[in-house]
C-alpha cells in the first residue's frame, strides 16, 4: 500500500468513525459537529485521491471549527447535554479520546508527507489538510474537556473547603 493508499483509507476510517459518534448521540449540537467532522475527512480523501491520479485540485476551506464554536457556546447553556454526557462519560469520553488521537497522528502524518514532497501546490495542499487535522484535534480537545467538565468543577466543589484544615 502506498501512502496515498494510506491516507485514503485512514480519511475514510476517520469518515466512518465520525459517523458512527454521530449515531451513538441522541444530542442534534453533537450530531452536528460529528457530521461535519465526517464531511471534513471525505474531502481530505477526494483531495488525496485528486493528488494521487497527478491533479492539483482546489480544497475548499473548513468552517467546521467555527461552526463548532457556536455548537459549543450552545451546548454549554444547555444542562441537559451535560447530564446526558455525564451519564454514559466512559464511553463517550474514551470515544472522543480515541478520536483526538487519530487526529494527533493525522496531523503528523500530513506533515510527514509533506515534507517528502517535491511539487510545491502538494506540499500546500498536504499542509492544509495537517492545519484542518489540527482544528479537528482543538475541537475533540475541547469536547474531552466539556466532557469532563462536571467532574473537575464536582471535585473541586468537594474539596474547596478543606483548604482550612
Amino acid at each position: 500500500m502506498n501512502v496515498f493508499d494510506f491516507a485514503m483509507k485512514m480519511e475514510l476510517d476517520g469518515k466512518a468513525y465520525y459517523e458512527k459518534l454521530s449515531a451513538d448521540t441522541a444530542d442534534v449540537g453533537l450530531k452536528g459537529i460529528f457530521t461535519r467532522l465526517a464531511e471534513d475527512e471525505q474531502k481530505h480523501y477526494e483531495t488525496i485521491q485528486a493528488i494521487k491520479k497527478g491533479m492539483n485540485p482546489e480544497m475548499a476551506d473548513s468552517t467546521v471549527l467555527e461552526r463548532t464554536k457556536n455548537l459549543f457556546e450552545v451546548l454549554k447553556g444547555d444542562k441537559s447535554v451535560a447530564a446526558t454526557l455525564n451519564k454514559s462519560l466512559n464511553k463517550s469520553l474514551e470515544g472522543y479520546q480515541y478520536a483526538r488521537k487519530l487526529e494527533a497522528d493525522s496531523v503528523t502524518f500530513y506533515e510527514d508527507m509533506a515534507k517528502q514532497e517535491d511539487s510545491p501546490e502538494t506540499v500546500q495542499l498536504l499542509l492544509r489538510i495537517a492545519n484542518e487535522e489540527k482544528k479537528h484535534y482543538n475541537i475533540l480537545d475541547n469536547l474531552c474537556d466539556f466532557t469532563l467538565a462536571p467532574q473537575y468543577f464536582l471535585e473541586w466543589g468537594e474539596f474547596s473547603n478543606l483548604k482550612g484544615l
